[in-house]
């Protein structure tokens, strides 16, 4: 055992809260909603069969809302931000929920981001409470922010296995490609958390398949989760070990969700469903991109992984680490840690105002 080795790659048992690398306030955080050791064993597995993870996807919902607001409701809501739903038509003939939040002290054109929420491309909605919070914290920044309400792997707005969701985020991006001035917006960037990272990505390689990329400005990815390999975590991911059960269970957790996206696993490598298996080529000619990672975070070294890919590939990259905090820490704990949530939202307005 080498002591020096951060985590469990040196403690196997190690919980986060004794991991000395935590922010002290998001531990208290998770210590309220009773995730400082390691979460609970889930009744089913990536073996289990389809219908019974489906329901547990279900289940798992519930208290989401409650969830956010827990986490963010001692802050007072942002100011000067106005919002309201557009429904579309999605190219598989399905309607389409937008909810769109804007400034409303600024005038002019002013940049536009897609927003594509969390929760492994298979369960949570873009209406729950803390994504609208993310979403009106972003607008107040002077941005136009559209969250998408794409069909779900499973749970409420499933079971819609992949392309399902990919499809829905591509027609909200191209919906808004094609109402650019109605809706008062100079540039388009697609961004997302862990599911919505990888969705954030995909939309860019399908963009780029089609021949419309070039519509889009730039892509802000944070915690992707992109790799599909967490049933057999490979030694150049080293954070699926160091780091699991920090907040998110890799082997049982992270395997199973991964199963309705893809029952019959026929995708387990294609780019579209998972972007770590992009090969260079499928990269070239993409629009700048930044990849944002968490410290603490199993799936920290896939995101790092995908960034060195992209430099290779000559896309403009750059990627950055939020130290001491969890898998998508940085845009949970509003009330913990006000100013590691802001420091992310002036981060994506800088982006996007740089490109």
């Amino acid at each position: 055992m080498n002591l020096n080795l951060p985590g469990r790659l040196s403690q196997p048992n190690m919980e986060i809260k004794d991991d000395l690398r935590a922010d002290p306030r998001m531990l208290g955080a998770l210590k309220m909603i009773e995730l400082d050791g390691a979460p609970a064993q889930i009744p089913v597995g990536p073996d289990s069969p389809l219908d019974e993870i489906l329901a547990f996807c279900v289940e798992s919902e519930a208290g989401f809302n409650e969830l956010g607001a827990a986490l963010t409701g001692q802050t007072p809501p942002a100011q000067n931000v106005t919002s309201y739903t557009e429904v579309i038509k999605g190219v598989d003939g399905n309607d389409i929920n937008l909810y769109i939040h804007k400034p409303t002290d600024i005038e002019g054109p002013i940049p536009a981001v897609i927003h594509t929420h969390g929760g492994g491309m298979v369960i949570l909605q873009a209406s729950n409470v803390g994504y609208q919070r993310w979403r009106d914290e972003l607008a107040s920044t002077g941005l136009l922010v559209i969250g998408v309400e794409f069909r779900n792997g499973a749970g409420v707005l499933g079971p819609h296995p992949f392309p399902a969701g990919l499809n829905d985020c591509a027609s909200a991006t191209k919906w808004a490609i094609d109402n650019m001035d109605s809706l008062g917006i100079s540039k388009i960037i697609i961004s997302g958390e862990s599911g919505g990272g990888n969705l954030s990505i995909a939309v860019a390689l399908k963009a780029k398949a089609e021949g419309w990329v070039d519509e889009i400005s730039g892509v802000y990815s944070q915690c992707p989760y992109i790799s599909n390999l967490y049933h057999a975590p490979p030694a150049e991911l080293p954070s699926l070990v160091e780091n699991d059960d920090y907040f998110l269970n890799v082997g049982q957790q992270m395997a199973t969700l991964a199963i309705p996206y893809d029952p019959d696993r026929s995708n387990a490598t294609n780019p579209l469903a998972w972007p770590y298996h992009a090969e260079i080529s499928d990269l070239e000619g993409l629009p700048p991109f930044v990849i944002s990672v968490n410290e603490l975070d199993p799936l920290r070294d896939e995101g790092l992984a995908f960034y060195r890919k992209l430099v290779q590939a000559g896309v403009t990259a750059y990627s950055r680490t939020v130290n001491g905090t969890c898998h998508a820490g940085d845009c949970l704990f509003l009330d913990a840690m006000p100013d590691v949530y802001r420091a992310t939202l002036r981060d994506i307005k800088g982006f996007a105002d740089s490109l």
